[in-house]
Order: C-alpha cells, then structure tokens, then sequence
C-alpha cells in the first residue's frame, strides 16, 4: 500500500515505518494519522512482519501534531466544545490502537519528539533516543491535561507537573532515560545499530509469547486507569480550549500564526 505521508518497509521480520514530512519535522496532520492506522492495520496482519520500529524522516522524530492545519472539527464539522472533545478523543483512541498492537513497537526517537509526538512513543512498548534528542511539552500554553496524561504514567506526577505547568518545557534524551521516559538511550551515532540489534533478538522469540506479554503487561496497566486516564486528557483539554484560559493565545495566534504566537510567549 502507497501513503502520502509515511513509508512501511519489512526486512527480516522487522517492520520499519517512517514518519515522512521531514520539511515539517515530521508534526502529525489528520492525513497522516489516518494512514498510520492503516499502516497498523497492514502491519498486524503480516505475518513476516513480527516487530516494528517507529522513526522519522529528516532531522526529527515528531514535532506533535501540525497546528497550523489543525484537528479539531476535521472534515467540515463546526468546531464546538463538543465538536472538539469528539475529535481529541479520536486521536487518543489512535493512540490506543497502537498501544494495542499484538506485535512489539519500538519508537526509535532522534531530534524533536514534542508533544503529540511524545503521545505517539509513549504508546509503544519501548523508547529508545538519541542521547541529545529533546523532548517535551508544546510550546504554547494551547492545551491542558492532554499529553501530560500521558507523562504521568512515564515518569510519575511530580515530575508531570514540573514539566507540564512550564510550556515550551524539554529534556534530553539522556534525562529522559534518567526519570523513565526513554527505555534506552544511546549516543545519537549508534542509536540506529542499537535499535535495530534489539529488535533482531526479539524476531528469535514466539511471536504467541511476545503478544501475551504485552497483553498481560497492557491490562495490568489498564487496570491501574491508564486507559481511563489518558481518554480523560481529551476531555480537560476541550474544556481549556473553550475556557478564558486559552483566548488571549488563541487571538495572538489568529493575528500571527502559530510561530509568531509561540514567539510571542517566548517574548512574553
């Protein structure tokens, strides 16, 4: 299958799929999120597909999601509080599914892993970064409750906190590692050998037992709220968005753009 916005490869039984708008730093449109479902769903059903690796295109990761096409009201709909709950949770549900393939996903995370783009490697069984990636929170204070309840289960909620109450907020890879972001980080010459070495070793195991320990490891997680919780994010998000919280950066950002509006708060 050919996409617009991502590349799929197999070899030897690991799956390699690209986030491709290297111009953009990779930050995540409707467009591309519809065909990373239906990337995971090509992926799920081949069987010479038995781990995959996550990565981007270009000089980064995943910025996050691309404001300036925007998600919300997406295909027309008139953009309501109700409107936009329905569409945060759409992607949450995306989250979900990726979360919930019944084969290893390993996020391979160099450059820019922001925002959205944190929800995506969060939402698969390991992050492995490059040493002096950064990753982080958005960089405008446009948002409350969505990503970072996503954090909350990485790295704990002091920590959450620290991080989410500053926008614009980032940390290396290395730091990542430290506080339980990242699984692994390596220096950014050797991240590519060390990910695709790992996954090598994990083709050799049965593909039933690598399903049912995810299984068992997801549903410990479920049962502690984690699904509960981040579907939650979409909710507390939509209230700020509708709240007088979020007007004076939403007018600035009408009036200049989203990088003049992030300057703007830089400058603040």
């Amino acid at each position: 299958m050919a996409f617009t916005n991502l590349l799929l490869d197999k070899h030897e039984l690991i799956g390699t799929l690209t986030l491709n708008r290297p111009e953009k730093l990779n930050a995540m449109t409707p467009t591309l999120i519809a065909e990373m479902g239906e990337a995971l769903t090509e992926v799920e059903k081949d069987p010479e597909i038995k781990v995959l690796i996550i990565r981007g295109a270009g000089r980064s990761f995943c910025t996050g999601y691309d404001l300036t096409v925007g998600l919300a009201g997406a295909g027309g709909e008139r953009y309501t509080l109700d409107s936009d709950q329905r569409s945060l949770q759409h992607y949450v549900e995306h989250w979900l599914r990726l979360r919930d393939l019944p084969k290893p996903v390993i996020s391979m995370v160099h450059g820019y892993c922001l925002a959205g783009g944190s929800q995506l490697a969060i939402s698969t069984d390991m992050i492995f970064v490059a040493e002096n990636a950064s990753i982080g929170f958005p960089s405008i204070p446009a948002g409350a409750g969505y990503v970072s309840s996503f954090w909350n289960w990485m790295v704990g909620p002091h920590r959450t906190k620290y991080l989410a109450f500053l926008p614009g907020s980032r940390i290396s890879g290395k730091e990542a590692e430290a506080i339980g972001f990242a699984t692994r980080a390596f220096p950014a010459e050797s991240l590519e050998r060390e990910t695709y070495d790992y996954a090598t070793r994990v083709t050799k195991v049965p593909a039933q037992k690598l399903r049912l320990e995810k299984l068992a490891i997801n549903r410990a997680m479920d049962i502690r709220g984690f699904r509960t919780t981040v579907l939650a994010g979409a909710e507390f998000d939509a209230i700020f968005h509708f709240g007088p919280g979020n007007e004076e950066i939403r007018a600035v950002q009408k009036e200049r753009g989203l990088r003049g509006a992030i300057q703007w708060y830089e400058n603040k």
